[in-house]
């Protein structure tokens, strides 16, 4: 099946009501049907393609890929996803200053590694009750809010983000750090947050999990790069590994589709996507 029909059999193309859309996602909008705001499935097939693209160029360069996604529908495939490309993600709650205040989470990260050897070398047992019960309360939350990122040495070159507006926390500070955001936006949703939008439905459990797994797809492409471009060259001198300087970074954070985006057609035409079936509309989304 092609990725096109597994997308309209998602449902990728259903918006939200018309009373509840963000206008400024009308040049994604096909139409209306039962005033539900129906998206066009050849922007969603445009912005996943540049996604991949970046992605793959990203985790080729040794870089990583933070995955976000809180809400119910999107934690199980995120959880799936990332862990078979190992790759960081936050499923729970989004923790403010996760990237703006990093050294203090990694601080957690390590109050998680000695709580972790207490547990195992039954150190635990050594304290009153009262005490060893708030331990395994500590133990249990920081493992639930930070257990997707604690591999995580570094701030991420990325952020795919699942409903901008649940998220706003997440991608109002990878903008403050230039962080480039990959976000799958819904009708309601603001494209402004988002360098890379892919419009489509961000409730649906399976169009989600569609999503992840093409852009996970790309991590396992990227990686596959680096490994074969280290096994045929030499690591450069000085290659820089941490996070860029702020001038870096603001220039980072404007890619243009020009830049990574090119050769879109060669990778899935877009011919593909208006002969696939589509619900029919009633009038424009204005």
């Amino acid at each position: 099946m092609s990725l096109v029909n597994e997308l309209i059999e998602a449902g990728i193309h259903f918006g939200q009501r018309r009373s509840s859309w963000n206008p400024k996602m009308a040049p994604y909008i096909q139409g209306v049907k039962n005033q539900i705001h129906i998206i066009d499935i050849r922007e969603t097939i445009k912005g996943l393609l540049l996604a991949k693209k970046f992605i793959s160029k990203t985790v080729s360069e040794g870089k990583d890929v933070l995955f976000v996604g809180t809400k119910r529908q999107a934690r199980s495939a995120i959880e799936t996803h990332c862990a078979a490309c190992q790759m960081p993600y936050i499923t729970e709650r989004w923790l403010g200053g996760l990237l703006t205040n990093f050294r203090t989470v990694r601080d957690r990260l390590k109050r998680l590694e000695e709580l972790e050897a207490l547990v195992a070398t039954g150190g635990m047992k050594s304290y009153s009750k009262k005490m060893e019960s708030q331990l395994s309360r500590e133990l249990k939350k920081i493992y639930r809010n930070l257990n997707g990122v604690r591999a995580m040495t570094k701030l991420p070159s990325a952020l795919v983000v699942i409903d901008v507006n649940r998220e706003m926390n997440a991608v109002r500070e990878a903008k403050n750090l230039g962080i480039p955001t990959i976000c799958l936006i819904d009708t309601d949703g603001d494209p402004d947050f988002s360098d890379i939008p892919i419009p489509g439905n961000d409730d649906s459990m399976r169009s989600i999990d569609l999503i992840i797994r093409e852009l996970t797809a790309s991590v396992q492409d990227g990686k596959t790069q680096r490994q074969t471009s280290a096994a045929t060259s030499a690591p450069e001198a000085g290659q820089d590994s941490d996070a860029p300087s702020p001038r870096r970074r603001s220039v980072r954070s404007r890619f243009r589709v020009d830049e990574i985006g090119g050769g879109l057609a060669d990778d899935a035409p877009m011919e593909s996507a208006s002969a696939a079936p589509s619900a029919p509309v009633a009038s424009d989304p204005a």
